[in-house]
């Protein structure tokens, strides 16, 4: 089998606006936009024919990993021994690029371009759509990256996905501080200090720009509602809180218009 190498994009966030809650969770209002300079690779090569191998400097169990959470997650929708075959025997490298705990949708990615693979390699014929809720189970940001739009308007929990036709979008400048922001973490902060600071009229009104604009008419404090939790939760960012810098997500990422 010749090797056909992946590529598995990371994401920023032009605005993050928490419009609800859904139980545990949260609903969002975000744009989303491919960050195609920063990216994983991903190809298949020879397994052990014994069990299903993940090879990449991850910081995870292997049972914790979104690709492994992926392929059972495509087995309970198609369960099938032909997939189970291939991954016996066939391991998944991941050449890893994108930082984790930082706001870039890493795994996210990853996960999403497994499902492609195996769907391309073994002829699966299963839909778009389809991936993207099985993606849906994996995690929240799977299915936008399941998609592979440039652009889109993420909403709900993370399950819709509305592309948006963005004329430009400016080229930016990404860097990942040395601070560890935890997700869970990050939004128990944002529920227990900033809940009630709502806004889900002015997520809409963004949800109706294009991101040039947006990026060029507010300020990066206005744009993500979990820029403040971070900050409470992390004070060490404050350095990034001066104006230039947006926040992706729920961090460590920030990035600036250049």
């Amino acid at each position: 089998m010749s090797k056909k190498i992946y590529l598995s994009y990371a994401k920023v966030n032009i605005f993050l606006k928490i419009v609800g809650t859904r139980g545990i969770y949260h609903e969002i209002v975000s744009r989303f936009v491919l960050h195609k300079e920063l990216h994983d690779k991903m190809w298949f090569d020879k397994g052990n024919g014994e069990t299903f191998e993940v090879v990449g400097d991850f910081g995870c169990d292997r049972k914790d990993n979104t690709i492994y959470k992926a392929l059972l997650a495509l087995t309970d929708f198609l369960p099938s021994k032909h997939i189970i075959e291939f991954c016996k025997n066939n391991k998944v490298i991941v050449y890893k690029k994108i930082p984790a705990f930082a706001g870039l949708g890493g795994g996210s990615s990853n996960a999403a371009t497994f499902l492609h693979m195996l769907n391309d390699t073994l002829n699966l014929g299963i839909s778009v759509d389809d991936l993207a809720g099985i993606g849906a189970k994996v995690g929240a940001d799977v299915p936008f990256f399941v998609y592979r739009y440039k652009s889109a308007n993420v909403r709900g929990i993370g399950e819709i996905v509305e592309e948006v036709e963005d004329d430009e979008i400016p080229p930016i400048e990404l860097i990942t501080p040395a601070i560890r922001c935890e997700t869970p973490e990050v939004y128990k902060t944002f529920r227990r200090n900033f809940i009630t600071t709502l806004e889900p009229e002015f997520a809409e009104g963004l949800a109706g720009m294009k991101t040039a604009d947006i990026l060029e008419r507010f300020d990066p404090i206005e744009l993500n509602d979990l820029f403040r939790a971070v900050l409470k939760k992390y004070p060490e960012f404050y350095e990034y809180n001066d104006g230039r810098w947006f926040l992706s997500g729920s961090g460590s990422s920030v990035f600036k218009v250049t």
